[in-house]
């Protein structure tokens, strides 16, 4: 038996040396390779493998064969940044520090999260430091939105959204979605670190905008002044983005130094993708899943409407418990209809009164389901949220699923007004300075289509109305909502990320 276990251990340390590699090193990321792959290149023997001593096998050399139940021990084993070391730092660390209710909350935010970022990362070969970034961009709230319109998690402007082929559109913003936005903010990231070659460079880029960060090198270089992300002169929150990063990152290194306690987030997926294939309600998902409703749009934070579209989101979210209850009882159903809106697109550009009787809908509840404010009319073209009749079995489109908008322009609404005529003004030449009808000009004021004004008349019109600053009730203005503005260029012609 003692030989047996002998054997068995030693065939174990014998395998165990096959993920031995070269030259250790500290850092498990070399920051000066492109992206910040992984540096370590396995070494392969060029004559027969030899069991390895115990010694060798307690080193750092021999890789861990066990993985951390504690998805933060898993972070701080893939920190690979250089720290960054100023006072702004500290100041960052009280900050957090004195709040621990609102690091308590930020932070079982994030739990529903953290493990597909982390996951990504070290996919990619990244620092993991960076799975903390959105604590900074908007506290791990997808719904975050900022003033200058950057939305979700990592905080993307409309127009980088578009570069990075996020969707926004009429029923969904991808830039709230967790897998979409992190997929595009990771690579950004690589992208920024491929340009500057340094992580805080890349950062503040990430925040400031390439071209930003580019220019001030330039002018640093030329002044013969250092170009690291300490030497720039850069704007107040650009100057405090990788010092509030570091702060975290230390709090979570080291959390009892700091009087800090972090919830356990345990090393495991969180959510399921789960596939549909038929348009369905978010509140039929939610029944089917045995989850509240509200818990499935924490997961799926993009949807902006009650159905969700399969030919322009064919996978959706679910806690990892009840992913599979929601294939069952979906398999169980497999009748029927599961959606209760559709797209219609509209022909000609009518009033939103003309399209809820075209669809058989109030014109309150159509303008509540598609967000369309008063006195606005509806654009040819425009997609429109409508019921879904009992005979309707096409499913919508993948282009209006993922194209679809909805373009407003202003009513005409005009108020009745008088205004003094000259000497010999006429219906005609009143009709043609206040570009209405004669018609209609005769008609307000009970006279012929012929007739001439005394110098002086009061003569009544009914004028549009200046619907707001910058635009009339003529029609001259319009709005889109959810429509794909031109994006900012830097030099070289591709659109850059605002500052927030």
């Amino acid at each position: 038996m003692k030989i047996l276990r002998f054997a068995c251990l030693a065939g174990l340390l014998w395998l165990t040396g096959c993920a031995t590699t070269g030259t250790p090193s500290s850092n498990p990321f070399d920051t000066d390779s492109p992206a910040g792959t992984a540096s370590h290149i396995p070494v392969i023997p060029n004559g027969p493998l030899s069991p390895i001593t115990a010694g060798r096998a307690a080193s750092s050399e021999v890789a861990s064969l066990f993985t951390p139940a504690d998805l933060w021990e898993r972070i701080r084993r893939g920190f690979a940044m250089p720290d960054l070391q100023h006072e702004l730092v500290q100041d960052r660390e009280q900050w957090y520090a004195s709040r621990p209710d609102y690091m308590q909350r930020m932070t079982e935010r994030s739990s529903k999260y953290l493990f597909h970022i982390v996951e990504e990362l070290e996919r990619r070969g990244m620092p993991t430091e960076l799975a903390l970034l959105p604590y900074i961009e908007s506290a791990f709230n997808p719904q975050a939105v900022s003033s200058t319109k950057a939305a979700g998690m990592w905080q993307f402007m409309p127009a980088t959204g578009n570069y990075f082929d996020l969707k926004q559109n009429a029923f969904r913003d991808d830039r709230r979605d967790v897998l979409a936005s992190t997929r595009a903010a990771l690579d950004y990231l690589q992208k920024l670190y491929g340009m500057f070659g340094d992580w805080h460079l890349a950062l503040a880029a990430y925040n400031w905008g390439e071209g930003s960060v580019g220019r001030a090198i330039a002018r640093n270089q030329k002044a013969g002044l250092g170009t690291r992300y300490t030497d720039l002169n850069m704007p107040a929150e650009t100057r405090l983005y990788v010092p509030k990063l570091q702060a975290v990152k230390n709090i979570v290194a080291n959390p009892e130094a700091f009087r800090t306690e972090l919830p356990l987030i345990e090393n495991h997926p969180y959510f399921q993708m789960v596939d549909i294939t038929h348009d369905i309600d978010v509140a039929v998902v939610a029944q089917l899943a045995g989850v509240r409703e509200a818990d499935f749009r924490a997961l799926n934070p993009s949807f902006h409407r009650p159905t969700i579209f399969a030919a322009g989101t064919p996978q959706i979210l679910l806690p990892w418990d009840n992913a599979r209850v929601f294939q069952r009882n979906l398999d169980a159903k497999n009748q029927g209809q599961y959606a209760s809106w559709t797209v219609w697109s509209v022909p000609t550009t009518m009033s939103v009164a003309d399209a809820a009787q075209r669809t058989g809908m109030s014109e309150n509840d159509l303008r509540s389901l598609n967000n369309i404010p008063p006195r606005m009319l509806i654009k040819a073209g425009s997609a429109l949220m409508v019921p879904r009749t009992t005979t309707t079995r096409q499913d919508v489109s993948a282009h209006l699923a993922d194209n679809g908008q909805l373009a407003l322009t202003p009513e005409i609404v005009t108020r009745r007004t008088t205004v003094r005529a000259g000497k010999r003004d006429t219906v005609r030449s009143m009709a043609q300075r206040y570009r209405v009808s004669v018609d209609n000009v005769a008609d307000w004021n009970d006279v012929k289509t012929g007739a001439a004004f005394k110098a002086g008349q009061q003569v009544v019109m009914f004028l549009p109305v200046r619907m707001s600053k910058g635009s009339s009730a003529s029609g001259s203005a319009s709005r889109t909502t959810g429509s794909k503005a031109p994006a900012p260029t830097r030099k070289g012609g591709k659109p850059s990320k605002k500052r927030r």
